[in-house]
């Protein structure tokens, strides 16, 4: 069972999560067109504080291409995790991006909504190296960092239905992830709102601990 967990902001808080055994360390980077994303030299020193095995996921939120490809040559992250909403990214697009990076695995967000939310996960079958399903609010940019569950009925046909592996997000944390794991079955599941520390969106290490503990008791 993988065990993800974003978003690590700081060098400190990439040394503990990689010292627990966390398996993908999750920074989110941009240019500061969402909130809270680190800047690229910002970012550079978090990921340089990731301990192997952990590997480093830099999340994009932005639907451009061409910055993610720049940015990725500096970074060097073991995953692109692409998080930009369904109609801004399309197949096509991750394609091209795959394409233009071949030595690094690309992670696609895949809002769960309803019966749709199935055929979106089966497009990026075979293109994105993971899938990674979570909540998601009409109308917005982005997928997921709502810290709400969604339709696990959905994410299990999904988990079901397509090859590559799949991680669940969505309001996941300690208290749930045992459950979430039973009901939809995937290959890892990710945490952000609920390992954070109350009031505020830097990471409770011990929340972080509890999370993985929890989940690879149900392996």
């Amino acid at each position: 069972m993988l065990t993800q967990i974003y978003e690590i902001s700081t060098a400190d808080e990439a040394r503990s999560i990689s010292s627990l055994g966390i398996d993908h360390a999750g920074v989110l980077v941009g240019d500061g067109q969402f909130p809270r994303e680190l800047p690229l030299a910002a970012a550079k020193k978090v990921a340089r504080a990731i301990l192997a095995p952990t590997k480093f996921s830099a999340l994009f939120l932005t639907a451009n291409t061409r910055m993610i490809e720049a940015w990725a040559l500096k970074l060097r992250p073991s995953i692109i995790h692409l998080g930009a909403s369904a109609d801004l990214l399309s197949p096509a697009d991750v394609t091209a991006l795959k394409r233009r990076l071949p030595t690094i695995q690309i992670m696609r967000s895949v809002p769960v909504t309803g019966e749709e939310s199935i055929g979106i996960a089966q497009s990026y079958d075979g293109i994105a190296d993971f899938i990674l399903l979570d909540s998601y609010r009409a109308l917005d940019n982005q997928i997921g960092a709502l810290g709400v569950i969604h339709d696990w009925r959905i994410s299990r046909r999904i988990v079901e239905l397509v090859r590559v592996p799949v991680i669940l997000a969505g309001g996941l944390g300690p208290d749930n992830v045992r459950d979430a794991i039973r009901a939809v079955g995937p290959a890892g599941v990710d945490s952000k709102t609920r390992t954070d520390r109350e009031g505020s969106h830097a990471k409770d290490i011990d929340l972080v601990r509890r999370f993985r503990e929890a989940a690879l008791s149900e392996i």
